[in-house]
């Protein structure tokens, strides 16, 4: 299982698909559900590393404060550290980041399933 204090650091573009399109062209900035979307991916990716084979997680909470924004075109750090982890449950902090300017802080709760429990599950619904 993975360790309390494990971390994990990654660089995304806001792209097309991170920003916003509703404000027109001038203000296409990183999207809150695209921060949600990267946060959650950069915790999963950290947890696989201390997951045996056939063992996956879900996504179960996520708290965040969008406090700042970045343009279209700009590149934002993100970083994840592990707060609290069981069997199967692991909890998150993380900070996204546009140069020296704090976007989000986000709080992350992921729940640690079996792939072939789930398939089960799934086929009988």
């Amino acid at each position: 299982m993975i360790e309390v204090g494990a971390k994990e650091t990654r660089s995304v573009v806001v792209d097309d698909r991170r920003a916003v399109s509703f404000m027109g062209p001038e203000l296409r900035v990183y999207a809150t559900p695209a921060i949600v979307a990267d946060v959650e991916m950069a915790c999963r990716d950290l947890l696989l590393t201390g997951l045996e084979p056939g063992w996956d997680s879900v996504g179960v909470r996520v708290e965040i404060d969008h406090l700042a924004s970045a343009p279209l075109g700009a590149e934002v750090r993100i970083g994840v550290a592990v707060t609290e982890a069981s069997e199967r449950r692991v909890g998150f902090s993380g900070t996204v980041r546009h140069g020296d300017t704090v976007l989000a802080e986000v709080k992350h709760q992921r729940a640690v399933v079996s792939l072939e429990r789930l398939k089960q599950r799934l086929a009988k619904q």
